[in-house]
This record gives C-alpha cells, structure tokens and sequence, in this order.
C-alpha cells in the first residue's frame, strides 16, 4: 500500500528558496523559477500583535513612507532571519503564492543560507520554514548553490572560485568534488554599498536621501571604479537639504559614486585576494586557468568585474542570470537531489 507521506510527496511541488536579504526567490521543482520578490513586510501593530497588511512588491513601496501605526521591515538582515515571527510570515506567504492548491499539500523545500551562518542561524531558518507549512526543510550553503547555477563544473577535481555578491553578504569560495575547499562570509553587499551612497550624500553634499534613492542611483550609475573620463555619465537626485531641511535636487556623477562605493568594494577584492592566499597550491593554479565567476544581483555593479581583475589579475566572468543564479542552482539540488545529496543539510 502507497504510504500517505509518498502520496503528499506526489501531490505537493517541491520547491526551493533563495531566501535573500533584498530579494527572496522560489524555484519549483519541474517549472524553475517562478516568482522573485523583494524579502520585505509591512504590518500593522494593533494591541501588541502584529498584522501583515503587504508582502513582497507591495510592501517595498511602503519602505520608508510609513504613517506610525505600520511598519515596512526586511525580516532578513546579512542573510540570516532578524525578526522571527515576520520571516515565517513572508515564507508562508511565499508558499501560498506558488501553492495556488489546497492546504493538503506539504511541499519540501530546500533553503540555501550563507556560509557563514551559524548552528541558531540555521536553526532558525529550519524552524521557519517548517512552521510555514514545508514537510521537510533541507539547507545548503550559498556558495555551492551560486555555483551550480552559474554552469560551474563543481563535481570536477577542480578548482573553481565563486564571488556570490547578495544584498546582505558577499560569499567568497572555492570549490572542488562538490564541496567547499575554502569559504568566507562577509557582511558586505547590495545594503552596504546603498549606505555608502547615503553617508556619501550626507558628508559631501548635505542632501539626506532615502535608501530607495540610494538603491535607484546604485541601479543606475553605480560602478567600482572611476570612470575614463574621470566624470562618467550623471543623474538628478532630490533630497532634503541638512542644512536649512528643505527639498533640493542635485546632480550626480558616476565619479562620485565610484568614490563612495570605495570601501565596500575594496572589501569584497580584500576578501578574494584573502581567499586566493589560502587556497591550496594545485587549486590556485586550476583558478589561474579558469578565473572567477560572479554571481548574485552586486555583480551587475558596473565595472566590479574589471576592478577585481585589476587586483587580483586573473579573468573575471559574469554569470548570465547572476540576479537568479542562487535560486537556480538550490533548484537544480532539488532536481538533482541524488548527486548532490551531501551538499544538502536536513538534519541540524
């Protein structure tokens, strides 16, 4: 006799989840990708509870417009769960939007969480999505996932370094056999590059600017190195003025934002230049010959391949959907859960 869990198993769609810091992506098994959405919440706070009023698109636009008694967070802070109750929130609702079936069907789901995540991390990326309604919930690492996306030959004996730029974290690894070599974590990315605009704003042309103008002017003339002309192309801002806090509008150049983006760029090169020092020798040589893969939605930074080759001086490519490598790749585990099992992690 066909055993319950077996008929769920039929019934439900597999999915996976590249829960993100700025965007969260689901993969269902057989169809890909089919929803991309900003990771955020807004909810109403009525006698200490909280009722989530938006989720995703809708709720990106309250960001930063709010009247008092609602609230637009990102439940998601450098890749790992801020706010517990708002993340399970989010994942289900997630769920439900790809799940158009009945409630009977229990998906499992596979999340990819950074490297650097800790055990109560995971933990608690585990527990959520179970909370919202998964059969089982299985992790993988980030890096693995960018790299299987991107086309990576990873199952090979062969060095291949992957830079996975997200919104919270730059992953930085190498990767041989299926599995990681060398894997560093760091707290840099999309969100850090967005405040370096707004400090940058602040301290050199007295205009306070919201994190969606910062995010747009990043979109749009964001790049990591000064441009040839030493000005680049420019664009109009509007701002509050600090000194006498009236609105203004100003313009903009590609030179100035090379410049504030300076820091976290020199420390995503620092962290490969890092990487690079300790990986073995044998595969040093292998990522000689076949040079860095960037993923994730910071590798459309304009120009940061062309700075990383300029540090490190090896060849640096960029992935054909960067933007869903994560998600395409913890979907392609899911497909192809038989040869990837050890990269995935049910049980901690």
């Amino acid at each position: 006799m066909v055993g319950l869990s077996s008929i769920t198993g039929i019934l439900s769609q597999d999915m996976a989840i590249d829960l993100g810091t700025a965007n969260t992506l689901v993969y269902v098994k057989g169809r890909g990708v089919i929803l991309s959405e900003p990771s955020v919440v807004a909810y109403h706070v009525k006698d200490g509870g909280k009722k989530v009023l938006a989720v995703g698109e809708d709720a990106k636009l309250m960001l930063g417009r709010t009247p008092g008694s609602i609230e637009a967070i990102r439940p998601m802070r450098e890749g790992v769960i801020a706010d517990f109750d708002v993340a399970e929130e989010m994942i289900k609702h997630f769920i439900r939007k790809v799940h158009k079936r009945s409630t009977f069907s229990k998906p499992k789901v596979i999340v990819c969480v950074p490297h650097g995540a800790t055990p109560v991390e995971k933990r608690a990326i585990r527990q959520s999505v179970l909370s919202a309604g998964a059969r089982k919930a299985g992790l993988i690492a980030e890096p693995i996932a960018a790299a299987i996306g991107a086309g990576m030959p990873i199952t090979d004996p062969t060095g291949n370094m992957v830079v996975d730029v997200g919104g919270g974290t730059t992953e930085v690894a190498v990767l041989s056999l299926g599995d990681i070599v060398y894997a560093r974590s760091i707290r840099v990315g999309g969100d850090r590059m967005d405040e370096s605009i707004i400090n940058y704003l602040r301290r050199h042309h007295n205009l306070l600017v919201g994190e969606s103008t910062a995010e747009r002017i990043k979109t749009s003339i964001g790049t990591a190195r000064v441009p040839d002309d030493g000005r680049g192309s420019s664009m109009m801002i509007r701002g509050r003025d600090i000194l006498n806090g009236i609105p203004k509008e100003i313009e903009i150049t590609q030179l100035h934002i090379a410049e504030a983006l300076s820091e976290p760029v020199q420390q995503i090169c620092e962290a490969v230049m890092t990487a690079l020092e300790t990986t073995p020798p044998d595969l040093a040589a292998d990522i000689v010959d076949r040079g860095v893969m960037l993923t994730g939605g910071g590798a459309l930074l304009g120009d940061l391949d062309l700075a990383l080759r300029e540090r490190t001086g090896l060849a640096v490519s960029i992935a054909d959907q960067s933007l869903n490598c994560v998600a395409l790749g913890t979907g392609k585990a899911l497909e192809f859960e038989k040869h990837l099992r050890h990269a995935i992690d049910y049980d901690s």
